[in-house]
């Protein structure tokens, strides 16, 4: 079986088949459904901590393979990865991991650009904005692997 960054592919199924029950209006238990949309914020948590960031690439793909149309699957997985964001600052910050000088100017440049990227949201296709998605994805991981 080929392995995927140290992950089983059955990994990523799991994940998708989870967000799929979370996001499926036809199922009728609360109490799994909430579950579900729970344990897949675990798992968007636990990698942008750990990483730093990266938990969008997680959610991202996995929304829209629960039935989210690209552009909801983004906006929302921005929208549930702020407070985690905010954790995980405040975890780096108190170890002693946040260097002021650098950080503060680029916080500034992420707060323009995240304002900008929303903007340019409204007005790009579904298909188009999965291509993009896609391709930035991949570009990281070559330069990631490579560079």
């Amino acid at each position: 079986m080929q392995i995927y960054c140290g992950l089983k592919p059955n990994f990523f199924e799991f994940c998708h088949k989870f967000l799929a029950v979370a996001y499926n209006h036809s199922v009728k238990n609360p109490v799994l459904r909430s579950f579900a949309i729970a344990a897949a914020g675990v798992l968007a948590g636990a990698v942008n901590g750990f990483f730093g960031g990266g938990g969008g690439m997680i959610v991202v793909p996995a929304l829209v393979a629960a039935g989210l149309e690209q552009k909801r699957a983004q906006a929302t997985a921005i929208a549930v990865m702020l407070p985690l964001t905010a954790v995980s600052a405040v975890m780096y910050i108190a170890g002693g991991n946040f260097p002021a000088g650098c950080g503060i100017p680029a916080a500034l440049g992420v707060c323009a650009g995240g304002a900008a990227g929303a903007a340019l949201l409204k007005r790009t296709g579904n298909s188009v904005l999965g291509f993009i998605f896609a391709a930035v994805v991949l570009a990281a991981g070559v330069r990631m692997l490579f560079f």
